[in-house]
């Protein structure tokens, strides 16, 4: 019998996720990472969920602590991030360095298990031609979650099933009243964990960083109000900004070190091109030569023609077909052809 760890939050597509491939015959170990104290979706009521449904499947539970790892490498790097003045993308870093590497790590040397499987919506392909393993879209392209696993590397994605990748959600909600889960019926959580955890990602920050009143001034240096705080307001934000203008302003650039919020008409905050560090190549290996593909540089972002241009230490170049409003330094970019996953990286400026 082929045996599989599946990571479970107690949500209704990790838990599907379980009863699919125990219904595949698979041995399935039910595995929750504690993640941190408080409501959340991966934490709390979460793992009574699971630990209920893998008393319904009849496969055994574990729980791993490594609420140190997840304070380290998601709640520092954030609290980090906003108060230099960018806007961190924790789920990527999140996947890789606090799920997806740990679970693979702990199936490996403490139950003896070489294959992991996760609720996410992607897919994973191999290629014979290249040996090397491809990360693809979501069948559900509303649903699709690659944009948030471009850093998995290729050892991850050797080890890691999707068995929600081929279907619709409302197939994964069918597939569990079918198969009479608990969470077939539990709502969808709409944000991230920390979010949901704290009612706002202002509440959460709030509770490390205390507010420092500063200007909002337009590029000419003119002051037009005043905030509690540069973490408070990311690039492109419009919304909220608590000034009068005769045109919509943008917030185009935090300046962190002077504690001031740069806004400006929509023109400021188009760019032609920006770089992208921490890069990982997906599907294919680093080019030497620059390539044409699609990029999204937000979640919910089109798609849209880019070239890519590789420099060094593991940057790139993007240029863009078209300019592209609200380019935020710290969010992803992500790379495609058509729906598969050519690599991806942290936006590190825009020109």
């Amino acid at each position: 019998m082929k045996k599989v760890v599946v990571g479970l939050s107690g949500g209704v597509d990790s838990s599907t996720a379980a009863a699919i491939l125990h219904h595949q015959g698979y041995e399935v170990i039910g595995l929750t990472l504690w993640l941190m104290k408080g409501k959340g979706q991966c934490c709390s009521e979460g793992m009574i969920d699971a630990a209920e449904l893998c008393e319904q499947l009849g496969v055994p539970h574990q729980v791993v602590d490594i609420r140190d790892v997840f304070q380290t490498h998601i709640v520092d790097f954030l609290v980090t991030g906003y108060s230099a003045g960018i806007t961190p993308l924790p789920c990527s870093q999140c996947n890789k360095t606090v799920k997806f590497g740990p679970m693979v790590q702990y199936a490996r040397e403490q139950l003896g298990c070489d294959r992991i499987a996760t609720g996410h919506y992607a897919r994973i392909s191999y290629d014979e031609a290249t040996g090397r393993y491809q990360l693809l879209r979501a069948v559900d392209r509303n649903k699709d979650q690659s944009y948030f696993l471009y850093d998995l590397s290729q050892d991850l994605l050797a080890a890691t099933i999707f068995p929600l990748g081929e279907l619709e959600k409302t197939d994964t909600r069918r597939i569990a009243t079918e198969y009479g889960l608990k969470t077939a019926d539990k709502p969808e959580s709409q944000d991230l964990c920390l979010v949901e955890s704290n009612g706002s990602m202002r509440a959460f920050l709030d509770k490390y960083l205390a507010p420092k009143t500063g200007d909002i001034v337009d590029v000419t240096g003119k002051v037009l109000g005043q905030h509690d705080g540069v973490h408070h307001y990311t690039i492109g934000q419009r919304k909220g900004l608590g000034i009068a203008a005769a045109e919509p302003l943008y917030v185009i650039e935090l300046d962190a070190e002077n504690n001031k919020v740069v806004v400006g008409d929509r023109t400021k905050v188009t760019q032609p091109e920006c770089t992208v560090n921490r890069v990982n190549w997906v599907s294919i290996a680093e080019p030497s030569t620059p390539i044409h593909a699609e990029v999204q540089i937000r979640y919910r972002s089109t798609a849209t023609p880019v070239t890519v241009i590789p420099l060094e230490n593991s940057r790139v170049r993007l240029v863009f077909d078209e300019p592209q409003i609200s380019i935020t330094p710290g969010q992803a970019a992500v790379w495609y052809d058509g729906e598969k996953v050519l690599g991806g990286g942290i936006i590190e400026q825009f020109s």
